[in-house]
This record gives C-alpha cells, structure tokens and sequence, in this order.
C-alpha cells in the first residue's frame, strides 16, 4: 500500500521526521507548506529540501542517501589544477546572488523546464538579504561564465544549484566555495543527491543517520545576517589545498 504524503499547513508547517520520508520516489516526505525564511531554515537544520516544479505542489524532500562533500577533503584533479594556475576568471561572493539563481534556472541539455522557477527566486532572495543564502560567481570581465548559491546555517552549507556556461567554470565556484568554508570553520558541503560532476571533486554518499549526526553536531544554531561580500581572484596552486 503507498504511504500517504502528508500535506502541511500552509501557515504553520510542521515537518514529519525525516525517517518517515518514502524510498521511492526517493526521500520524497511531504507536501505543501510554504517557502517564507524560517519555514526554510527550518527544513534545512532538520535535513530537509524543497524541489518541485511548476504547477505542483511545494514538495520536501530527504533522500537517504545523501551526497556530502567536506570541505578538507576536496579532490582536485592535475588537470584542474593546471587550469587553476593559470584561469583568467574573478571569483566573487555575494556580488550577484539573483543572478546566479537565473543562469542556474537555464535550460540544461535533455532537460525540460526548471525547478528554480519564480516562486523559488522570491523565496531564497529572501533568505540571501537575510543573510543565510549565499552565491559565488565566476566572471569573465562583466560576463557571468559559473557559479553556485546555498544556505550557510552554522557549520553547514546546504549547496542548491550550480551553472557553468564555460568549461570548469562551476568546478571552479566549488573549489573556490570550499576555501572560503575551510577558513570559516565550515564542516560539510550537503549535495542533496549524486552528481559525477561533484563525486570527481571528492563528493561521496552518507547515510541518512550519518547526515542527521553531522546536522545536530554542526547545525545548531542560525548565523548572523553578516553577508561575506568576498572577491578577489582565486589561483590556487596544490601546495594551497586542503
């Protein structure tokens, strides 16, 4: 028999615990609710995401599972740390967060629509002036080429989406993303679910038990609404990694 999904309440959202979540579709643990900050934030601390697309209702998932990357031990490749020495890019962070949020809602290759649709825009552009959701770019001149957005609670950063219109260039953003959480003290990157793309820079699967442990040790307690507003080239040669 299929489980029933719960359905919350769109003023006063209470999530079901985590475990309660289907095995398939994977992760999939309730429906409706709303997208204001702290309903947000809330999620997050408790292991859960928003994904759905237009024309549905808002779902929250927790699939298990979980993709993680911890910051010391990010894997850089020889061929991309070739490209590290010498890439012409600027690396910033905080300077164009909507427009991150725009180039990630592009159309992908073999794929139909998107998920970052208005009502998302709205909401984590919210949560960015607030100051938990944060974006690295990677420019050329005043041309955006990459980059990525997530929401920084404590020690976690809970990655959403990543673009890159020139080669290495979302590779990049990551890299560069992970230097700036090791110098914050940051423990984990959440990657929601498996990517080749951030497997090759070190990401690997955890168990839902293992992600919740890594949540109560380092999600404990919401930031300050300081944004980061860090720029500057990022070049860093092997000898600079962690």
């Amino acid at each position: 028999m299929r489980k029933t999904i719960p359905q919350l309440d769109p003023d006063q959202p209470q999530f079901p615990p985590i475990h309660e979540a289907l095995d398939y579709p994977d992760g999939l643990l309730a429906m409706g609710g709303n997208l204001e900050p702290e309903t947000l934030v809330d999620a997050y601390q408790n292991g859960i995401f928003p994904w759905f697309n237009e024309g549905e209702p808002i779902l929250w998932w927790s699939p298990n599972p979980r993709m993680v990357l911890y910051p010391d031990q990010l894997h850089i490749s020889r061929s991309m740390n070739r490209f590290l020495k010498k890439h012409p890019y600027r690396v910033s962070f905080d300077e164009a967060f909507n427009e991150v949020m725009t180039a990630c809602s592009s159309p992908r290759a073999n794929q139909e629509g998107t998920w970052i649709i208005d009502e998302m825009k709205e909401a984590y552009s919210e949560l960015h002036q607030q100051g938990f959701a944060h974006s690295v770019e990677v420019w050329s001149e005043n041309k955006l080429m990459g980059g990525l957005y997530g929401v920084a609670i404590d020690k976690i950063f809970f990655g959403e989406s990543m673009f890159s219109f020139a080669t290495n260039t979302s590779k990049l953003a990551m890299i560069s993303l992970c230097k700036e959480l090791l110098r914050r003290n940051f423990r984990l990157v959440d990657c929601q679910i498996h990517s080749p793309h951030l497997e090759s820079l070190g990401a690997k699967m955890i168990s839902r038990d293992a992600f919740l442990k890594a949540l109560k040790d380092g999600c404990r307690t919401p930031p300050t609404s300081a944004h980061w507003k860090l720029t500057g080239q990022w070049t860093a040669g092997p000898d600079e990694r962690t």
